[in-house]
């Protein structure tokens, strides 16, 4: 059993053991690393979720990261306080989106050691007897192994119950000495791939197959890149909500996406031909469910993002039909008044000027009718004003009376 405890073995321990269990009910090692890649996928599927949610928000806000850059263009102060306003205003949290994202990479880099280190998490050696189990068959079949010894235990697995009489006085488990059958559909996961699968002597299934499997995680890789970033993409709206494609292609996160879909897959290819093809099955597998899942995270919460972008749609243009309309009365006004000459419009103003309007229209027809007539007219008092302005009567102007208003009855 294992006697030494690490911190990463509260990850690699209990998914060696669900591994191991998966290859005892299923009795096929291929079949349980399929079903423990998918089982480990869902497992870390809320985490998943969580760093695809801030993905999306980040990546519809890039648009508008753009304008406060061209904005404040020089001022990495303003752009930064203008970038975290943003984000405050639209709720998005950079460092738990990027932690988020990290978590399923932060366990999945333990639990290669689960994959690669067989002996000890699926047979339950320690890892000093792990190592003797290795140099025992080392020491006998020096050429089973390869330069690699990362995975040697992978190698000495496989061939454990070649070696049973001479690892009995290490081996305390019964179990162990049946070792893992690695075969998987003609494919021995056990073993690494290599590129010479067309000379004549090695054309047989069990070598093509091996090949078959780095070229298929690396395809597999490029494929799901491919998909994840035409996803991205479609998510980048301006402000009004509209998608903007031109942003999103010129952006750079697209661009290193780019550069990222060739160079990762070709470094997974490199690399699948210098590990035990069990790894490149296992990526594959993991790849095929992360793209399902990336594009289903996608449709869910861009239903939500949708529902927003509709939203600010409808309010932009809202603003921008009373913004239309208020422009369409101030072209009717200037086509009404070309010289721009203003006129006071207030209501007390108009109610006076017509008062006087139809005062002096009565005016005129009395004169009118009395010239007839041979009449002579009176010319009408006006009542006088203190201010001497009609329209203030109140006002201090030069006829203003201090005492206007004092009693006429004086103190004796």
């Amino acid at each position: 059993m294992i006697l030494a405890f690490r911190l990463v073995d509260i990850i690699q321990v209990p998914f060696g053991y669900l591994l191991s269990w998966l290859y005892q009910l299923t009795t096929n090692y291929g079949v349980a690393l399929i079903i423990f890649a998918i089982a480990l996928k869902f497992i870390l599927l809320p985490a998943t979720a969580k760093g695809k949610k801030s993905t999306m928000k980040m990546s519809r806000l890039t648009p508008r990261i753009q304008a406060i850059q061209k904005k404040y263009a020089g001022d990495q102060q303003k752009i930064n306080e203008a970038t975290q306003a943003l984000y405050r205003e639209e709720g998005v949290s950079m460092g738990a989106g990027c932690l988020w994202s990290f978590v399923p990479l932060l366990i999945l880099i333990p639990l290669y050691a689960v994959v690669r280190q067989p002996i000890t998490y699926m047979l339950h050696e320690s890892a000093d007897v792990a190592n003797q189990i290795v140099a025992v068959i080392k020491e006998k079949a020096p050429d089973l192994f390869g330069k690699n010894q990362y995975y040697d235990q992978m190698v000495a697995a496989s061939v454990i119950p070649q070696f049973a009489e001479e690892l009995k006085g290490i081996v305390a488990n019964p179990a162990t000495l049946e070792g893992i059958n690695f075969g998987f559909l003609g494919i021995d996961l056990g073993s690494v791939p290599t590129f010479n699968v067309f000379k004549w002597e090695v054309w047989k299934w069990a070598n093509i197959g091996a090949f078959l499997l780095p070229v298929l995680s690396a395809g597999g890789q490029v494929m799901s890149m491919f998909i994840s970033q035409r996803m991205n993409n479609s998510l980048v709206t301006d402000e009004k909500g509209v998608q903007d494609k031109e942003t999103a292609k010129n952006s750079q996160a697209n661009q290193n996406g780019k550069v990222m879909m060739y160079m990762m897959p070709l470094m997974s290819l490199w690399i699948g031909f210098t590990v035990p093809a069990a790894l490149s099955l296992y990526w594959f597998v993991q790849g095929l469910v992360s793209t399902a899942m990336d594009v289903y995270l996608t449709k869910k919460y861009r239903k939500i993002y949708d529902a927003e972008d509709m939203a600010r749609l409808q309010k932009a243009m809202e603003e921008d039909a009373i913004e239309a309309e208020k422009e369409r009365l101030r072209a009717e006004r200037r086509a009404a008044n070309p010289d721009g000459i203003t006129t006071n419009t207030s209501k007390k103003k108009l109610q006076q000027q017509q008062q006087r309007e139809q005062e002096a229209a009565k005016a005129a027809a009395a004169r009118e009718y009395a010239a007839k007539k041979g009449l002579a007219v009176e010319e009408e008092d006006k009542p006088s004003v203190m201010s001497g302005i009609p329209s203030r009567p109140y006002c201090k102007g030069r006829n203003y009376d201090p005492n206007r208003y004092a009693s006429d009855t004086t103190e004796e």
